[in-house]
């Protein structure tokens, strides 16, 4: 019996409706499998824990997170309570780099049975590749002065090694897929940085002869994610424009409320970490209609990468079959409920 323990975080909002239905997905799925078994252990760190502790977690909860296999996490954030560069520095982002997680995985496609917004989207299928512990989301800056005469100065920082790892990771995973690298860039207007990435990727295609490659300028590319989304396999961005492009991706899916991401720590120190792209939705908080999906792709990636491949695929063609009979949330145009969504899904598994 394989067993993996995974800490579960809901956090925010909706987290708390859609974590909870996308662990009964992993369960009944393990339950198919026979030889697999989940052990979730929850934490509540959220905005409200910040709001009786003064803080997004424990002093020791990175300890405690260390000894997992994996990090199911629903959503954080909840300005009206919390400032949201107080909860996602404390939780989201302290996660992330404290444990090393270096590259953010976003994948989009069309999905059976969900309206694209596009007139004609063409079956894309598309994944960024997002480098994730430095870029323009680094920490060095700060301001001087005041009225005025203010002055902020935030540093985009960009080394070799996270640039080289990221774009590494790119080009393999594209040698698994179609073989296909896009280099989102900026350098006709960054002076620095951007003609560096454009050096860095030059530098590691010459190692990868098999895999075609063309760069693209984060406007343009932009635009044919919206235009030709079709065109692309794997796209590998800094953090700013890897965040950018991933919710134009789940735009053009047809609801940010299916889209997944992953935080991956390639070195083995550290767990890595899924979750949604969505956010905690407060707007729809309680109302039972947050969509699953989301979570539950997440739920696919995390299977993937804990090397349940195979299960992995099971899951999303059973999603992909309850979306294609039109089995949706409201926020794609019809009125099933979370609960009558994932029960679905559930139903579909232990049919197998």
């Amino acid at each position: 019996m394989k067993i993996l323990k995974i800490a579960s975080i809901p956090g925010d909002g909706i987290g708390r409706e859609v974590v909870p239905a996308a662990i009964k997905v992993l369960e009944a799925i393990a339950d198919v499998h026979g030889g697999l078994k989940f052990e979730f252990v929850e934490y509540p760190w959220s905005c409200e824990y910040y709001l009786e502790h003064g803080a997004m977690m424990p002093e020791d909860g990175l300890e405690r997170l260390k000894e997992f296999d994996g990090i199911f996490l629903g959503a954080v954030g909840n300005p009206k309570i919390v400032p949201d560069h107080i909860s996602l520095w404390g939780l989201l982002i302290k996660i992330r780099r404290e444990f090393e997680q270096t590259i953010n995985l976003r994948p989009a496609k069309m999905m059976n049975g969900i309206r694209s917004p596009l007139a004609n989207p063409k079956d894309f299928d598309l994944i960024v590749i997002r480098e994730n512990s430095e870029g323009e989301y680094s920490t060095v800056g700060g301001t001087i002065y005041q009225g005025e005469d203010e002055i902020a100065i935030q540093n985009a920082v960009f080394s070799r090694k996270a640039t080289e790892r990221a774009m590494r990771y790119a080009f393999d995973l594209a040698s698994k897929r179609r073989s296909r690298v896009t280099s989102a860039t900026k350098s006709n207007g960054i002076v620095y940085s951007m003609p560096f990435w454009d050096n860095v990727f030059k530098d590691v295609s010459k190692d990868y002869p098999d895999i075609q490659t063309d760069s693209q300028h984060i406007d343009a590319l932009a635009a044919f994610f919206v235009t030709q989304p079709e065109r692309f396999d794997v796209i590998v961005a800094s953090n700013l424009f890897g965040d950018i492009l991933t919710d134009i991706g789940a735009a053009v899916m047809g609801s940010i409320g299916i889209a997944p991401a992953a935080n991956i720590n390639v070195n083995g120190k550290y767990p890595s970490m899924f979750e949604p792209v969505h956010g905690s939705a407060p707007d729809i908080v309680g109302k039972g209609i947050a969509n699953p999906i989301g979570q539950i792709w997440t739920a696919k990636m995390m299977l993937d990468h804990l090397g349940e491949e195979e299960l992995g695929h099971q899951l999303l063609d059973v999603v992909e079959g309850v979306t294609g009979d039109g089995i949706l949330t409201p926020d794609l145009g019809v009125r099933n409920t979370t609960k009558e969504v994932t029960e679905e899904i559930i139903h579909r598994l232990q049919a197998l």
